[in-house]
């Protein structure tokens, strides 16, 4: 199909919406950088799948179109195409009727093709369309594998001009250069946001979004589109939300890409999530615990049933220390399963499962039918309803060990959200076995972190009156080019860990205040998550800006 005898088909795609201008202008530069035909080109970028891009040209030159992966091609008809012929157009012929034989092409204007099988023939060629993937398919389950010299080289032809098209082509350079440069700096999460006369690129360092990229406006329908045909979602479809996910490879690790996009006034905004597999599960000892801390922790989940939550915000790294937690004990001897929204990472000899409410799964539900798996520990993702909870505390309360989250500002106001949820005190006394408050803090670049003394003021908001003074020594965010100018590198937690001993289970009891629970459990040798971030700002690990930052909101 020669792209300048298929010129109008372009622009009734234009037209049905399925290409955008920008799109079709963008692919028509690449086909003519590389000499290649345009559809290749549009195919190439993403911007339509071949099989769309094939049923269009049928329904515009009424020629159908059909897959022909289930005919069932008798011997005979193979006998009339010879297989040199067959493998040179890529063309397949399914039967025979009068003095016509039906052949399905991937190319319906290839008149040269059409006139040499009429020729060697003898016969009227009759033209139904389709992909050349499944041509392909079924040459070589009829004819055999397509091996020959000149298939070879050709092959290897192709090979050249992909690498070369991959090297070349500034869309699909960009996307994977900004995927690259996304997981070389450790971001969580990539931007892409269209403004009226231009493209913004931002991605989130250690909690903190950065611009990065303004690609010219041309480029922005090219480089959703190239991200949308690696997650396997509707490239056509811009008007409604979409979510997809992909897989890529970068200096030897895996990263999953969680993509998100909704419509915006001047075009699809998408998201991209990283998932760094080699990332996302760290020894608990690499989380940032003190030792008291990580003592006290171990020992709560080494316990047979009963409920351990951990809380915060999102992004507080809630995930990575249960996915954490559950790699520490898991064990060959325990059933342990999950019901995560979404899951993150598959884990080694634990059952995991998706939350789907289009199928009915929900945590309730799905929390319900894990209770007939014979579960030794049980991981809810969230705790969002009552039902959710009630079923939790009953778990734990029958001779499960029971791991979930709550999106509270501390450890103290879990139990105080239970409470209103709903939940009988008694119960929550009575299942109640640790929680654990997290945030987590950006760690300060050791090449170029500074020294400096404390203000009044610091000392104040971080209430350290009593144990630090204005001569107290701090480090500070400098910048150099190992941290790109921000003075931090990476990130650790901070954590508030309530063990709900004795004293504690007698407050919840009594319904007593949050701030009564978290005074007692300072007594009782318990840091609040200032106390604890205090702890690394003397240390030097992490800056008072950064330990204020993520805990102004208590």
């Amino acid at each position: 199909m020669n792209q300048e005898s298929h010129a109008t088909i372009w622009d009734i795609l234009v037209e049905k919406g399925i290409l955008l201008p920008e799109q079709l202008g963008l692919a028509k530069k690449q086909a003519q950088e590389l000499n290649e035909p345009l559809r290749q080109s549009v195919i190439k970028l993403g911007m339509i799948t071949e099989k769309e891009l094939i049923e269009n040209i049928a329904e515009y030159l009424d020629i159908p179109f059909m897959d022909i992966s289930t005919f069932n091609i008798k011997k005979e008809v193979l006998n009339i195409v010879p297989e040199d012929l067959a493998k040179k157009y890529m063309v397949m012929p399914l039967f025979k009727i009068g003095n016509s034989i039906t052949v399905a092409m991937m190319d319906p204007m290839n008149l040269y093709a059409i006139d040499d099988l009429r020729s060697r023939t003898d016969l009227d060629i009759k033209i139904v369309i389709s992909t050349e993937r499944i041509i392909r398919k079924t040459i070589e389950k009829y004819y055999g594998s397509i091996s020959t010299f000149e298939e070879q080289a050709s092959s290897r032809q192709e090979e050249s001009v992909l690498t070369k098209w991959v090297e070349d082509a500034p869309v699909v350079n960009f996307v994977n250069n900004m995927i690259e440069k996304a997981v070389r700096t450790k971001a969580s999460d990539i931007h892409i946001e269209p403004g009226e006369n231009s493209v913004r690129i931002r991605m989130r360092v250690d909690g903190i979004l950065r611009e990065v990229a303004t690609p010219p406006r041309d480029y922005f329908a090219g480089i959703i589109s190239r991200v949308k045909i690696m997650a396997n979602m509707n490239i056509a479809e811009k008007r409604t939300p979409q979510d997809g996910r992909a897989s890529v490879t970068v200096e030897g690790r895996e990263i999953d890409l969680r993509i998100s996009t909704i419509p915006t006034a001047f075009g699809e905004n998408m998201v991209l999530r990283l998932l760094d597999k080699t990332q996302l599960i760290l020894p608990l000892e690499k989380l940032g615990f003190t030792k008291t801390e990580e003592d006290f922790y171990k020992e709560s989940i080494q316990k047979s049933n009963g409920l351990i939550l951990v809380t915060g915000p999102t992004g507080s790294g809630k995930t990575t220390t249960l996915y954490s937690t559950l790699n520490r004990i898991k064990s060959i001897e325990k059933n342990i399963i999950t019901i995560e929204d979404p899951i993150e990472y598959q884990l080694d000899i634990i059952r995991q499962m998706q939350v789907n409410p289009k199928v009915g799964i929900t945590f309730s539900s799905g929390l319900r039918s894990i209770l007939r798996q014979d579960p030794d520990i049980i991981m809810v993702g969230e705790i969002r309803d009552l039902e959710t909870a009630r079923i939790a505390i009953q778990a734990s309360l029958t001779g499960h060990l029971v791991f979930s989250t709550l999106h509270t500002n501390d450890a103290a106001g879990a139990i105080t959200r239970l409470i209103d949820m709903g939940i009988e005190p008694y119960l929550i006394a009575s299942s109640l076995r640790s929680v654990l408050a997290q945030r987590l803090v950006r760690k300060l670049c050791p090449k170029c972190r500074q020294e400096r003394t404390l203000t009044a003021d610091e000392i104040r908001l971080l209430g350290a009156e009593g144990s630090l003074t204005e001569e107290s020594r701090v480090f500070v965010p400098q910048g150099c080019s190992d941290c790109s100018g921000t003075g931090y590198s990476g990130r650790i937690g901070i954590f508030e860990l309530i063990v709900a001993d004795s004293d504690i289970k007698s407050l919840i009891l009594k319904q007593i205040s949050s701030d009564v629970i978290k005074e007692a459990s300072v007594r009782s040798g318990s840091k609040t998550l200032i106390q604890n971030g205090l702890d690394k700002i003397i240390s030097g690990s992490t800056s008072v800006e950064e330990v204020l930052r993520v805990t102004q909101i208590d």
